[in-house]
């Protein structure tokens, strides 16, 4: 059976699932297209191309006539998980009889981690889906059958994000008005809190922000400007102590929930856009009320379509298990070639790169096809020496990016317990470790954490072969690892934009599957 399934609205994708195998899952942000895009007649195109026949089930997620998950249903619509929440009928795709499938967005995102994770077929567990509007948790039982046990916590996401917007003076008062980007920034920023007790003022918003409903439609800033945070500036001291406390409290209501009432000894899987909270994944994992927890390299929306490709094929089939690899993107387009009398192009050499990333230069990495979900993970990067603070600081410039924010770091999972204590491995970046030497600067959040991605030869041979090579001339099997892409796109996935990224951005070589490239000495 071929499952080709559409997600719409912002981080638009189509994925293809054949005989319960991925065949690929392709964003609409990629390919340098604007962050969080929507689905385009060009990535339609492309990802009709890479089918071989005709689809038996096309699959289209539930999702509303707007920006807002409270406007009027597509399909199946948003919200839900019992009866209603799938439609299977009879109808033609390109003139020939196609089942035409749909479940609602909400199922998206348990389908995603429950068909991506380890949970043996047989085997009931729960999940836990908190994102931008929807913080419920559930129960799947043994045939995959979804049941709703608690909502917890209305737009989780949003009110994370809402609190870095209300302390920003820059975010206008628009009710509706919101920026995917300010959750990232807030998690970076709470690395700079200092601990201590909730204060009288902080409790108050704390209080008020958790018992909204609707917060993004029902409440602009200037219904809040009696706090002391309102426009307070987001790198003030008294804003990132909150925010820490903030994020402390949303995470103590689901928390408290689990521990009193998920009492069976059932893994946990985890999706929606808060997955992405590095902080909590951790929390989570370390908590012990569950035997091991998953969350799936794309448990934002750019899972989206993936899932309901899994929902369907539990439907038709009665499975969810699907085979997989997070490298399920294109493959790079070589469009462009370097111009050889600006640059030498040889064939790649991994030592030669490496002992070229140790002396301190920056290069762009492009091998095979690209990562699902939004974190490079060692296929579209930006590679450098893990050592120094300036390093650091001339990744930030490089991204166009605020000083703040850290820079993750990439290592061979067999030398990570090294250097590195807390959420190992971790081969999809997901969780926050703690760095356990001071020679790591770049690479060494504010507070001692960092974000590591682990790899073994078998996951991605190549970036394992550098990382082997750069630890014969270092004695450290670590490098800084940022995503290949221009500020506000998706990765980079052709060789004009990435030779125009590297011109504009200073980078000083590219390695480009099997050829290392570097600018000619003037």
């Amino acid at each position: 059976m071929l499952i080709l399934s559409f997600k719409e609205g912002h981080d638009g994708a189509v994925a293809a699932i054949e005989d319960g195998k991925l065949l690929f899952s392709l964003e609409a942000e990629k390919d340098s297209c604007p962050r969080y895009d929507r689905l385009t007649a060009d990535l339609l195109v492309r990802a009709g191309d890479r089918l071989g026949r005709h689809p038996d089930v096309v699959a289209i997620g539930g999702w509303v006539k707007g920006w807002h998950s409270v406007e009027p249903p597509t399909r199946t619509g948003y919200f839900g998980v019992g009866p209603g929440s799938v439609s299977d009928e009879a109808g033609t795709f390109f003139g020939r009889e196609t089942r035409i499938f749909s479940s609602t967005h909400e199922r998206s995102h348990i389908m995603t981690a429950y068909g991506l994770g380890p949970v043996p077929e047989g085997q009931p567990c729960y999940c836990l889906v908190w994102e931008g509007n929807i913080g419920s948790f559930y129960r799947i039982d043994e045939s995959g059958h979804v049941t709703h046990l608690e909502h917890v916590l209305t737009d989780p996401g949003n009110k994370y994000a809402y609190l870095f917007a209300l302390a920003d003076p820059r975010f206008p008062d628009l009710p509706g008005h919101f920026r995917f980007q300010d959750a990232g920034k807030q998690m970076a920023l709470t690395g700079f809190a200092e601990r201590g007790a909730v204060l009288p003022e902080e409790k108050e918003l704390i209080e008020y922000l958790l018992d909204q409903e609707g917060i993004l439609l029902d409440l602009p800033k200037n219904k809040v400007s009696w706090s002391p945070y309102h426009n307070i500036g987001i790198q003030t001291q008294e804003y990132k102590n909150l925010a820490a406390k903030f994020s402390d409290a949303i995470f103590a209501r689901f928390y408290d929930y689990a521990a009193e009432h998920l009492t069976e000894g059932l893994p946990l899987l985890i999706s929606g856009g808060c997955g992405l909270n590095c902080e909590w994944n951790r929390r989570w994992a370390d908590c012990e009320l569950f035997p091991y927890v998953f969350v799936p390299p794309c448990p934002n929306d750019s899972g989206s379509a993936l899932g309901t490709a899994i929902d369907a094929q539990l439907h038709y089939t009665g499975s969810a298990r699907v085979t997989w690899d997070v490298y399920a993107g294109e493959e790079f387009v070589e469009d462009a070639a370097f111009d050889p009398s600006r640059y030498d192009v040889r064939p790649l050499d991994h030592a030669e790169v490496a002992r070229f990333l140790e002396q301190g230069n920056l290069i762009g990495w492009v091998q095979g096809r690209y990562e699902m979900g939004p974190r490079a993970l060692g296929n579209r990067s930006i590679l450098a020496a893990p050592f120094s603070k300036e390093t650091h600081t001339r990744l930030n410039a490089v991204k166009q990016r605020e000083s703040y924010r850290p820079i993750a770091p990439i290592c061979l999972e067999s030398d990570a317990h090294r250097w590195f204590s807390g959420g190992l491995p971790d081969p999809h970046m997901l969780y926050f470790g703690d760095v356990r030497t001071d020679a790591l600067q770049a690479v060494t959040h504010v507070d001692g954490s960092a974000r590591i991605q682990t790899v073994t030869p078998e996951q991605n041979p190549e970036i394992a072969r550098l990382l082997i090579a750069f630890r014969d001339f270092t004695g450290y099997s670590v490098l800084c690892n940022t995503s290949l892409n221009f500020s506000g796109r998706g990765f980079i996935n052709r060789t004009s934009d990435l030779v125009a990224y590297g011109e504009q951005h200073g980078l000083d070589g590219y390695v480009v599957k099997d050829e290392f490239v570097t600018r000619k000495s003037s």
